[in-house]
C-alpha cells in the first residue's frame, strides 16, 4: 500500500511542476509582450518627433525668408524715400528757375538791341549789366549752370538743333550759332540750348590741278 500510495504522490508533485513550468512560461511571455508594448510605442514616438522637426524646420525657414524680404523691401523703401528727399530738395526750385530764364533772356536781348553812344543807352547798358550779374550769382548759388556750347560738339542731351548749315570753317556737327543759351539745375536739364549745327560743306573746294614743268 505504501507503494501503491507513493506513485500518486509522485504523480502529483510532477503534474504541479508542469503545471508551475507553464506559468513560468506564461509569466514570461506576458513580460516579453509587455516589454515590447513600450518599445514600439517609443518608436512611433520618435517618427512623430522627427516629422514634427521637419514641419517645424520648414515653417522657420519660410518665416525667416519672409523676413529677408521684408527686410529688403524696408530697404528699398528708405533709399526711394532719401531720393525723393534729395530731389525735393536738389529741384525745389525748378519751376521758378524756369521762370527766371525769360527775364534774362530779356535783359540779354535788351543788351544787344542797345545800341550807340548817348549817354541813356549807355546808362541802359549798365544798368541791364548789373542786373544780369546778379542774375549769374543767384543761379550760381543755385547750382544753376548755363549752357552756352558755342564751337562744341552737338550734345542732343543738352542742345535742340534748329538748322543744319554747310560750313568750310567749323567741324561737321559742332555748334555754330547760339540763338537762345540753355540751363542746367543740379545736373538736371532745365531748358535746352537752341543752336545751329554745322555740316560739311556740299561743294568743297577743289584742289588744283599740279601742271608738270618738265611737260
Amino acid at each position: 500500500m505504501s507503494n501503491e500510495q507513493e506513485l500518486p504522490e509522485k504523480a502529483t508533485d510532477e503534474q504541479a511542476d508542469v503545471i508551475s513550468a507553464q506559468s513560468a512560461s506564461a509569466q514570461l511571455d506576458s513580460n516579453v509582450d509587455d516589454s515590447s508594448q513600450p518599445q514600439a510605442a517609443q518608436k512611433v514616438n520618435v517618427e512623430e518627433l522627427s516629422q514634427k522637426l521637419e514641419e517645424a524646420e520648414q515653417k522657420a525657414t519660410e518665416n525667416w525668408d519672409k523676413v529677408l524680404r521684408i527686410q529688403a523691401e524696408m530697404e528699398n523703401l528708405k533709399r526711394r524715400t532719401q531720393k525723393d528727399l534729395e530731389n525735393a530738395h536738389k529741384f525745389a526750385l525748378e519751376n521758378f528757375a524756369k521762370e527766371l530764364l525769360t527775364v534774362v533772356d530779356s535783359l540779354e536781348l535788351g543788351l544787344q538791341a542797345a545800341i550807340g553812344d548817348s549817354p541813356e543807352v549807355q546808362k541802359f547798358r549798365e544798368g541791364s549789366e548789373l542786373t544780369l550779374k546778379q542774375f549769374e550769382a543767384v543761379f550760381s548759388k543755385f547750382n544753376i549752370e548755363v549752357v552756352n556750347p558755342l564751337g562744341q560738339p552737338f550734345d542732343p542731351e543738352l542742345h535742340q538743333a534748329m538748322a543744319m548749315q554747310p560750313s568750310a570753317d567749323a567741324e561737321p556737327n559742332s555748334v555754330i550759332n547760339v540763338f537762345q543759351k540753355g540751363y542746367v539745375l543740379n545736373g538736371r536739364l532745365l531748358r535746352p540750348a537752341m543752336v545751329v549745327v554745322a555740316k560739311a560743306d556740299d561743294n568743297p573746294p577743289q584742289e588744283t590741278p599740279k601742271i608738270d614743268e618738265q611737260a
